[in-house]
């Protein structure tokens, strides 16, 4: 005589509990599989094209104003001209929220000045210019002794600085954004031995990128 075993209704529901655990899980590990395998994709694609970051050169400076009103109150006038070259071959570049200004001995001598939102393709250059201006920006008082200086000398050196946020474009995907800074030294006659008209300098710059 065979045993007749009777499941109760709570056996049941216990067993059916496990069986949707386990689907669960099992959809859990599915989805999470999948979403690493497209962040591997990335990654992969990121090294191998490994993005190099851009390049940027000061091409012409000319100050058309660089003076005092009143003891700390500078007036100044500058216009410039960037190169900006994108090296990589298969990799595009966003250009987002780019700010320049100047800056003397360390004090800011002009307002941040923007330049428009663009993409660069692979290998390609673009030329930007701007002005850069502040109307009585107040500076240290040892702003002029600096320039007194530098006008016995005969050359002043400027530094002229960017920042902004960069994107990488690779095929369909594009990255999030980078922070960028761009550092630009240049030297322009000054004093007496200067030509008469603006303060230019051609000779071009290399500049410093950090990304």
């Amino acid at each position: 005589m065979s045993q007749i075993q009777e499941k109760s209704p709570q056996h049941c529901a216990k067993k059916k509990l496990i069986n949707i655990n386990k689907h669960h899980k099992r959809l859990i590990y599915t989805f999470t599989t999948f979403i690493l395998s497209i962040l591997l994709l990335i990654l992969l694609v990121w090294f191998i094209l490994h993005p190099t970051k851009p390049e940027f050169a000061l091409k012409e400076a000319d100050i058309y104003q660089l003076g005092l009103s009143g003891s700390h109150l500078l007036n100044s006038s500058i216009q410039i001209t960037l190169l900006s070259r994108n090296p990589n071959q298969k990799v595009g570049i966003y250009y987002d929220e780019i700010q320049v200004y100047a800056s003397y001995k360390g004090q800011r001598i002009t307002l941040d000045s923007s330049i428009p939102p663009f993409y660069q393709e692979q290998k390609d250059n673009n030329l930007l210019s701007m002005v850069l201006v502040a109307n009585e920006l107040p500076v240290d008082p040892s702003f002029a002794y600096e320039m007194g200086r530098d006008q016995m000398v005969g050359r002043l050196a400027l530094d002229l600085k960017s920042n902004g946020q960069l994107r990488w474009k690779i095929g369909t995907w594009v990255s999030g954004r980078y922070m960028f800074i761009v550092n630009c030294v240049v030297v322009l006659p000054f004093g007496s031995s200067a030509p008469a008209g603006p303060l230019t300098s051609k000779q071009g710059t290399q500049c410093s990128t950090t990304v």
